[in-house]
């Protein structure tokens, strides 16, 4: 069985730093494609960095140079340093698993499994 499982999340104040974890079960964690999301109530969930299988990264342009993605092959788990956090960047944060499809990096369509999500809430 499958399973994402976020945390890390909570209240930051502006400039300060998160890091969120997502704890990988059910697959081949190495050789997965990864990525964040983030959604705020009534809009999109957007995506923000991914970790590819061949250990490319990418950001959107709002967290780059921010945010950091990463993946501990030890722990199953893939990371989200984020620093200099700003109110824009409060949201539900999701990571999602494995593409099913072509498509962008950041698209919600491309990717077969997902977290239940954790709260990032930054306040000024």
């Amino acid at each position: 069985q499958v399973r994402l499982e976020e945390s890390g999340g909570g209240s930051a104040q502006t400039g300060g730093s998160l890091t969120l974890s997502c704890l990988v079960s059910g697959l081949s964690f190495r050789r997965i494609s990864m990525a964040w999301f983030r959604q705020v109530p009534g809009k999109e969930r957007e995506g923000i960095a991914y970790f590819d299988s061949l250990a490319s990264t990418g950001y959107i342009d709002s967290v780059k140079g921010r945010f950091s993605i990463s993946k501990d092959n030890a722990k199953n788990t893939l990371i989200l340093q984020m620093n200099s956090l700003t109110p824009e960047d409060s949201a539900m944060y999701y990571c999602a698993a494995e593409r099913r499809s072509l498509g962008s990096w950041f698209s919600t369509q491309v990717y077969k499994y997902w977290g239940q999500g954790t709260q990032v809430t930054v306040s000024s």
